[in-house]
C-alpha cells in the first residue's frame, strides 16, 4: 500500500488469522473472572485529564511524556486517551455511588493508549485486562488477586513466570524514605545520569527503576525501604507470605520492586517472564488505599492488577500453547434455482440445532464450490441439487476422514453426524 492511508504506528490491526487467538484469551478469562465473583465495568476511554495527573501522578514518565492529550474544541476541555484503567474505573465507583453497597469486585479490558515508542511487546494502543477489588483492607484480599492469576496461567498453558513481590509501607514511611534516598543521590550527584537528576526532587524511587547499567552500584547501595516501613505494613506483608505459602504460591521478595504510578502503597507485585526480552512484565499491581480519596471519594482501601493482553498473547504461543482456529461444521454447495431456495431452508434447520454452517454465495460449479468447502476447514460439505430439493434430502460429504457421502433427510442430520462423532 504504497500511497494508501495506513494504521498509525504502533496502533495494529488484528485480522481474523489471530483475533480467534483473542477471542479464546477473552473467553478464558471471563470464565476465571466469574469463578472468583468479579463483575464487568466498562469505562470511556476519554477522561478528563486532570483525573490522571491526580491519580498517576504529575511527574510521572506517562503523565510527563506519554498520554495522548487534546483539547476538546467545544468546550476548550482537556482531554486524554486513558493510558490506563485503575483510575477511570475508581473514577466510576465514586460518581455511581457503588461502594455504598458494600465491597466491589470489578473488572475491565480494553485498549489503552501511551505515546511510547512501538517496539515488539509495547505498543502505542495496547489491551489490558484489569481486575480492582475495592473496599478490603486486609492482606487476604492481595493474596487472592494472586494466586487467581496463577490459576490464570494454569489455563492459558502459560509456564515459566515468576513471582516477584514487595511493599511500599503507609504514606509516612515513603516520606521518610523518599527524604533518606534525596540526601543520598544528593551526596553522589556526578554519578546520576539526566533522567535521574530530573526526577531527584520530584521522583527519587522511580531512580530506584534505573535500567542503567553505570548506576546500579549506586541504586544498590540506597537505602532500603523496608528500613523505614511502619509495624502495620509489615505485619501486612508478612500476612500475605503467610498466605501465598499455604496456597503453594512460589515467589521472590524483590525490596527493588517500584511501580511506575505514584498511587501504589504496601503490597506491590509483579508477574515476570524471561522469554519476552525486554518487556518482561506481563502482570503488575498491588495496594492503592489512597487513590479513592485522592480522586474526590471517602477514604477506602482498594488493590488490584493490569495484564498486558498482547504480552500474554506472545507468551502462550512462546509457550508452545496451540489453539485450534474455529472452522464450521457445514459447508452448504448447491446448484440450480430450486436448490438454493432449499439450501436456505438447510442452513437455517441447521443453525437452529447448534451448527455453525457457511451458506456458499456467489454462484460457481460443484468442484470451486466443494474446493472452497475444503478451504475453509469445514468437517462436513452438505451438497445440495435439485434432486436433494425433489426428495427433501441432503447429501452429507465428511471432508476430514475416508468416509463415504450418504444421503439423508433433513431432520436426521444431526443424528448421523452425532453417531459418526461418537464413533
Amino acid at each position: 500500500m504504497a500511497n494508501g492511508v495506513k494504521a498509525i504506528r504502533g496502533m495494529n490491526d488484528i485480522l481474523p488469522d489471530e483475533s480467534y487467538l483473542w477471542a479464546h484469551f477473552e473467553q478464558t478469562v471471563q470464565r476465571w473472572l466469574a469463578a472468583y465473583g468479579y463483575r464487568n465495568i466498562r469505562t470511556p476511554i476519554v477522561e478528563q485529564t486532570d483525573l490522571f495527573i491526580r491519580s498517576i501522578g504529575e511527574v510521572t514518565d506517562i503523565v510527563e511524556k506519554e498520554m495522548y492529550t487534546f483539547v476538546d474544541h467545544l468546550n476548550n476541555d482537556s482531554l486524554t486517551l486513558r493510558p490506563e484503567g485503575t483510575a477511570s474505573c475508581v473514577r466510576a465507583v465514586i460518581e455511581h455511588s457503588l461502594l455504598y453497597s458494600g465491597p466491589q469486585r470489578l473488572y475491565y479490558s480494553g485498549p489503552m493508549f501511551r505515546h511510547e515508542r512501538p517496539q515488539k511487546g509495547r505498543y502505542r494502543q495496547f489491551h489490558q485486562v484489569g481486575v480492582e477489588a475495592l473496599g478490603y483492607a486486609g492482606p487476604d484480599i492481595d493474596a487472592e488477586l494472586i494466586v487467581m492469576c496463577a490459576r490464570l496461567w494454569d489455563s492459558l498453558g502459560i509456564s515459566g513466570l515468576r513471582l516477584e513481590i514487595s511493599t511500599l509501607g503507609n504514606t509516612e514511611a515513603r516520606a521518610l524514605h523518599r527524604s533518606r534516598l534525596i540526601k543520598y543521590f544528593e551526596q553522589h550527584r556526578d554519578a546520576l545520569d539526566d533522567d535521574s537528576l530530573r526526577r531527584l526532587y520530584t521522583n527519587p524511587l522511580r531512580i530506584l527503576d534505573s535500567k542503567n547499567p553505570a548506576m546500579q552500584g549506586i541504586i544498590e547501595n540506597a537505602p532500603k525501604l523496608m528500613d523505614d516501613l511502619d509495624a502495620e505494613s509489615l505485619s501486612h506483608f508478612e500476612s500475605l507470605q503467610h498466605i501465598l505459602r499455604e496456597q503453594g504460591i512460589n515467589f521472590e521478595i524483590n525490596l527493588r520492586l517500584v511501580r511506575g504510578l505514584d498511587y501504589y502503597n504496601r503490597t506491590v507485585f509483579e508477574w515476570v517472564t524471561d522469554k519476552l526480552g525486554a518487556q518482561g512484565t506481563v502482570c503488575a499491581g498491588g495496594r492503592y488505599d489512597g487513590l479513592i480519596e485522592q480522586v474526590g471519594g471517602k477514604p477506602a482501601p482498594a488493590c488490584g492488577f493490569a495484564m498486558g493482553i498482547e504480552r500474554l498473547l506472545a507468551l502462550m504461543q512462546e509457550c508452545g500453547e496451540e489453539i485450534p482456529q474455529p472452522v464450521p461444521d457445514i459447508y452448504i454447495v448447491h446448484q440450480g434455482e430450486q436448490a438454493a431456495g432449499y439450501a436456505w431452508k438447510c442452513a437455517e434447520s441447521l443453525r437452529d440445532q447448534g451448527f455453525d454452517v457457511i451458506l456458499h454465495c456467489g454462484g460457481g460449479s460443484f468442484k470451486s464450490q466443494m474446493k472452497k468447502a475444503d478451504a475453509c476447514g469445514a468437517r462436513y460439505a452438505m451438497i445440495l441439487g435439485d434432486d436433494e430439493c425433489k426428495a427433501q434430502e441432503v447429501t452429507l460429504k465428511p471432508l476430514r476422514e475416508p468416509v463415504e457421502q450418504a444421503s439423508v433427510k433433513l431432520e436426521l442430520v444431526a443424528e448421523l453426524i452425532n453417531n459418526k462423532e461418537s464413533h
